[in-house]
C-alpha cells in the first residue's frame, strides 16, 4: 500500500437487490478514501449509507462497477478472496462492541491476530497493550470484558480494530450507543488515532456535529453522492 493516495476507490459502483421486485440502493457511486484521511459519511434513513459500508468493508459486492483496493480490483472476488483483503487492510468498528464477554479486554482486543493465525497475536501484543493503556485501559487489560462500562467496551473495541494495522478503519455509528459525554470521548480518541497513527478512518454517522468535525463529509442521497 503506496505512503500516500488512496486506500480504497469506488468507481460507477451500483447495487441493486434481486427479488420479485428488483430494488437498485446505490446508482453509479464515485468514492475515494486517502491514507490517513478522516471521512464522515451521513445521510437519512434508507439512503444506501449501510450498503455502502458493506461494499467498502468487503462484506458484500456490488451489482456493476469497480472497487479498487492496493491497485486491485476487488470488486467480484470470491468470498475467501474478499476475506482474504479484509484481513489485511481493513478494521471494523460497530454501533455495539461485540466483544466477548468471556475473554480478557486483551484477549478481545488481539482476537483479529488470533484469526489471522501465526505469529501475528505474540507479535502485536506489545503494541496492543500499548494502545489499550494509551485510551485508558491499561489497568483493565486482564478484566473480563463485561465487567468494563459501555464507554470502556467501545474503547476496547477501538483497539480491536487495529489489531492487523489496517490501513483503513471502517466505524458504523461508533457513538451510536453512547450517551452524550462518552460520545466526546470516543470521538475524540478517533481523531487522535487517525493523526497518530496515520490510519485512514470512514465513520457513518447520524451526528452532524461530529460529521462536521472530520476532514470531509459524504452526503448520500437517495442512493447517490449529493456531495462530497
Amino acid at each position: 500500500m503506496n505512503a500516500s493516495g488512496p486506500v480504497i476507490e469506488l468507481r460507477k459502483v451500483s447495487k441493486t437487490y434481486e427479488g420479485e421486485v428488483p430494488t437498485q440502493v446505490l446508482f453509479d457511486v464515485d468514492l475515494t478514501v486517502n491514507v490517513g484521511e478522516f471521512v464522515a459519511v451521513v445521510g437519512s434513513s434508507g439512503s444506501g449509507k449501510t450498503t455502502l459500508l458493506n461494499i467498502i468493508g468487503l462484506l458484500d459486492g456490488p451489482t456493476s462497477g469497480e472497487v479498487i483496493v492496493d491497485r486491485q480490483n476487488v470488486a467480484h472476488l470470491s468470498e475467501d478472496g474478499r476475506a482474504c483483503i479484509r484481513r489485511e487492510f481493513l478494521g471494523f468498528i460497530f454501533q455495539f462492541h461485540y466483544l466477548l464477554p468471556q475473554f480478557t479486554v486483551l484477549e478481545n482486543a488481539l482476537l483479529p491476530c488470533r484469526l489471522k493465525g501465526g505469529d501475528c497475536e505474540c507479535e502485536q501484543s506489545p503494541r496492543m497493550q500499548e494502545l489499550l493503556a494509551k485510551v485508558g485501559l491499561a489497568d483493565r487489560m486482564g478484566y473480563r470484558a463485561d465487567r468494563l462500562s459501555g464507554g470502556q467496551q467501545q474503547r476496547a473495541a477501538i483497539v480491536r480494530s487495529l489489531a492487523n494495522d489496517p490501513v483503513l478503519v471502517l466505524a458504523d455509528e461508533p457513538t451510536g450507543n453512547l450517551d452524550s459525554a462518552n460520545s466526546g470521548v470516543v470521538f475524540d480518541l478517533l481523531r487522535e488515532l487517525n493523526r497518530e497513527t496515520g490510519k485512514a478512518f470512514l465513520m457513518v454517522t447520524h451526528d452532524e456535529s461530529l460529521a462536521e468535525r472530520c476532514d470531509r463529509i459524504v452526503r448520500l442521497v437517495d442512493g447517490r453522492v449529493a456531495s462530497g
